[in-house]
């Protein structure tokens, strides 16, 4: 499922890490903003990488999973575009 995750991380040496593990799963579209596609087990698995990278109590990280549908609704303004199409369209 298409998915957009966001984060605010205060370290540095932390916010490099969820940088690196998003890289693993996504493109990096904005400055701390992922494009991924994820099936749940992918997504299970990268919540928990994430949960073992960061502080809970000063960090922040938002994971916005799109249906087929919210995906075709993105607008995007300037540059840029969606990371990669949908897997597949019903007609």
């Amino acid at each position: 499922m298409f998915t957009i995750i966001s984060y605010d991380i205060v370290d540095d040496k932390r916010r490099t890490k969820v940088m690196k593990l998003l890289k693993g799963y996504g493109s990096r579209v904005q400055y701390s903003v992922f494009e991924c596609d994820l099936n749940p087990a992918e997504f299970a698995r990268l919540g928990r990488e994430l949960r073992d990278l960061i502080d809970q109590n000063v960090d922040s990280v938002r994971c916005y999973r799109l249906d087929q549908e919210a995906v075709r609704r993105i607008a995007i303004y300037g540059i840029g575009r969606l990371t990669a199409e949908p897997g597949h369209y019903w007609v």
